[in-house]
């Protein structure tokens, strides 16, 4: 068993975000006798699939919705439903990064001068009427 500060710096999250988990059912901890949370050692990579399924979109609902079937590992129906609806948003959204890395890709790849934010107003030689060097 390990205590919320050690959970907390092994799955690389704040205190806070384990109390969080806990309010949304997503995270049990056993108790003390002095009052202290104790997880398993489980809940480290419970935790860390929790950061995953944030990081991609998913809300403490749907997460909350998905773990029973994630832990017996057999989705029932509707769930299968949820888990490839998500899959495939997923999948979209890592399309919009690419075609948007690609974008940007091909600006740096075409770019001849460096690129100037356009509010800043570029300083010209009064002689040459040419970009001041700076």
């Amino acid at each position: 068993m390990i205590r919320i500060g050690d959970l907390a710096t092994r799955a690389g999250v704040s205190v806070r975000a384990l109390r969080y988990y806990e309010e949304q059912g997503l995270l049990y901890a056993t108790r003390s006798a002095s009052g202290q949370r104790h997880y398993p050692e489980a809940a480290v990579d419970r935790v860390r699939l929790f950061q995953q399924l944030y990081a991609a979109g998913l809300s403490s609902r749907t997460i909350a919705t998905l773990l029973p079937c994630v832990d017996a590992n057999e989705p029932d129906e509707e769930s299968t439903a949820l888990l490839v609806s998500e899959r495939d948003r997923i999948d979209r959204q890592i399309e919009d990064l690419i075609a948007t890395r690609d974008r940007l890709t091909a600006v740096i790849g075409s770019s001849k001068q460096e690129c100037r934010h356009p509010s800043v107003p570029q300083k010209t030689s009064r002689t040459t009427g040419q970009p001041a060097h700076v």
